[in-house]
């Protein structure tokens, strides 16, 4: 067995989380909140496997200031082996500004700051291949977007590859993203993403990346659709010769922030592949953990620890076992 089950490389980010009742594109609206909190989409998910116990690990790039120390130690208090994130001597960590309303719409801008700054000579192969799982989320420039590519052709075969890549990197496009697609044994994308990514609806869009190579596709759909009267479908998933539609099983009542939300329901579903659940079952983890998620400001702060999510779980007995 690996020493580590799941290793993430993505960016590091601050968070400055700005709540407003509604977005402008012109104009001028009060602020409601503020909040800063560490970030980035493969850390979000890190951070929930570890805090629900699993083995984790992250490769990424921070800067020397407070910044980066406050992401570095919030990673470290829950367990994470932070021994390959690298500090950037008289760098900047980077930021990003999460606008977001009450309608659950948002914008996030970036500035990447340490993150452009990961190189070859900052990764270590034989760290990644111990790996049950490595989870790639997206940088902004193309240096890492490549070093990722290169290292996908590298890895071991054992090591299966989660890939998250998030509105930065679907703009790039299918073909663009053809590298990496066609080496991913999960992609998680929301819908958004993958019409963007593939200009089709989510289902033909997700077929259309099963085409490419991926092996299953979790789409997630925001406040959920009404597919089936009286059913509201949160996620859907697609896989060689399955597909899945994740009904939402738990009312935490209100919502007041989705960042973080499709993060949360990665590490749900990752959660479920670890302890070798059935996909139905790992939708229904991810679902769950996004409603944690969405419970608080910002993307971590609300979920739960493993006590807490067995006793939304008691149909699915011997979470912390290995094997179902």
């Amino acid at each position: 067995m690996s020493n580590i089950a799941v290793i993430g490389f993505g960016a590091l980010n601050m968070d400055y989380l700005y709540g407003v009742k509604q977005t402008v594109l012109d104009g001028e609206v009060p602020i409601d909140h503020i909040k800063a909190a560490p970030g980035g989409s493969a850390a979000n998910t890190i951070y929930g496997l570890a805090k629900l116990g699993v083995r984790t690990g992250f490769v990424g790039a921070i800067g020397d200031d407070e910044q980066g120390e406050t992401c570095l130690k919030e990673l470290q208090d829950i367990g994470v082996d932070t021994t390959y994130i690298r500090i950037k001597k008289g760098k900047k960590t980077g930021l990003a500004l999460c606008i977001s309303d009450e309608s659950g719409r948002r914008a996030i801008y970036v500035l990447p700051g340490a993150n452009s700054l990961l190189n070859y000579r900052d990764i270590d192969i034989n760290y990644l291949s111990q790996a049950e799982i490595i989870h790639f989320s997206s940088f902004v420039d193309e240096q890492q977007f490549n070093i990722q590519a290169e290292l996908l052709e590298k890895l071991s075969g054992s090591v299966k590859i989660s890939f998250a890549p998030g509105m930065l990197y679907a703009a790039k496009g299918i073909l663009a993203l053809s590298p990496l697609l066609r080496k991913s044994d999960i992609l998680f994308i929301n819908k958004d993403e993958l019409e963007k990514l593939t200009g089709e609806d989510f289902m033909s869009g997700a077929k259309k990346c099963l085409k490419q190579g991926c092996q299953i596709i979790v789409v997630t759909l925001g406040k959920g659709l009404t597919l089936e009267p009286g059913k509201v479908i949160t996620g859907y998933i697609c896989a060689k010769d399955h597909e899945y539609k994740v009904e939402t099983a738990v009312d935490f009542g209100g919502q007041p922030d989705s960042t973080g939300a499709g993060d949360a329901f990665a590490a749900g579903f990752l959660f479920g592949l670890v302890k070798q659940r059935r996909l139905d079952e790992c939708g229904r983890l991810g679902d769950t953990m996004a409603h944690f998620a969405m419970r608080e400001i910002g993307a971590r702060q609300g979920l739960p620890d493993l006590h807490t999510l067995k006793e939304i779980f008691p149909s699915i007995t011997n979470l912390d076992a290995e094997g179902a």
